[in-house]
């Protein structure tokens, strides 16, 4: 029976891993007794959680890189897979947002996260799967969003770009079941970190937003298992059930009606 058991004393590398989804993905691995790999750009934070992980007697190594780079896929690689350390759990999720017209949105920040949320997860998992492949074992989580299930005006690029990483990680899923790899796809909802800040996206913010924790607790064990998706909350669920059977112009409409930028409170 596969369990989150299995992560212990292997290596987990996690993108991201200096705030929000990504933290609680850290210490929820740590707890389940995995060795960690932690790499975001911010070094002070992740040197602030690797102490804090330590403590609780894990092991925890830092790769400070910043995803928007090409060349930092292949540093991160480098630093561990390419220097000897077996990566068995890849953790891609890195990410970033942007609310906001795309007329009016700064050119940079629209296609940084077509860098980051898509260019750098296929980038990273093209170098560390090969070497699960070969050892005939490996998990890979790659954060979605439940904005993967429909168009989100006024977070478009956002959007397309966690739908590209939803059926990225189920055509994988279904091509490495065979080496014994199982890949899930991770799609939160609103949930309690940073984000909503980071990319100006409050009037996207919701009350009751799930804890980071829960989503992490949710997402691992799904991965042990090998559920291919798991949206970790119940309106997720539904939403992402209604919107089969809704037209994308009627959605589109009525996320427009709630988000257009001048019918901001702000």
């Amino acid at each position: 029976m596969a369990s989150v058991e299995e992560f212990r004393n292997r290596w987990a590398l996690v993108t991201g891993a200096s705030a929000g989804i990504g933290v609680a993905l850290a210490r929820e691995l740590g707890s389940h007794g995995a060795k960690l790999i932690l790499t975001a750009r911010r070094k002070e934070r992740m040197e602030a959680l690797a102490a804090e992980l330590r403590g609780r007697g894990v092991e925890v190594l830092i790769v400070a890189a910043d995803l928007n780079y090409p060349a930092a896929p292949r540093q991160i690689y480098d630093a561990t897979e390419g220097a000897g350390i077996s990566v068995d759990i890849l953790i891609n999720n890195a990410g970033l947002g942007l609310y906001g017209a795309l007329h009016t949105n700064p050119i940079e920040q629209e296609l940084s996260q077509i860098r980051v949320n898509c260019e750098a997860m296929v980038s990273i998992a093209r170098l560390f799967v090969p070497r699960m492949v070969e050892r005939g074992r490996g998990w890979v989580l790659i954060t979605a969003s439940t904005a993967s299930f429909q168009p989100v005006p006024y977070m478009s690029t956002y959007a397309a770009s966690k739908a590209f990483d939803r059926f990225f990680a189920l055509g994988l899923a279904q091509e490495v079941a065979r080496y014994g790899i199982k890949v899930t796809a991770l799609c939160p909802g609103p949930t309690e970190s940073e984000f909503f800040d980071v990319a100006r996206a409050g009037i996207f913010r919701k009350r009751g937003m799930q804890p980071a924790e829960e989503v992490a607790r949710l997402g691992i064990a799904a991965m042990a298992r090998g559920q291919r998706t798991m949206v970790p909350n119940l309106s997720g669920r539904m939403t992402a059930f209604v919107v089969r059977f809704v037209p994308v112009g009627v959605i589109t409409y009525f996320v427009d009606k709630l988000a257009k930028p001048n019918a901001s409170p702000h």
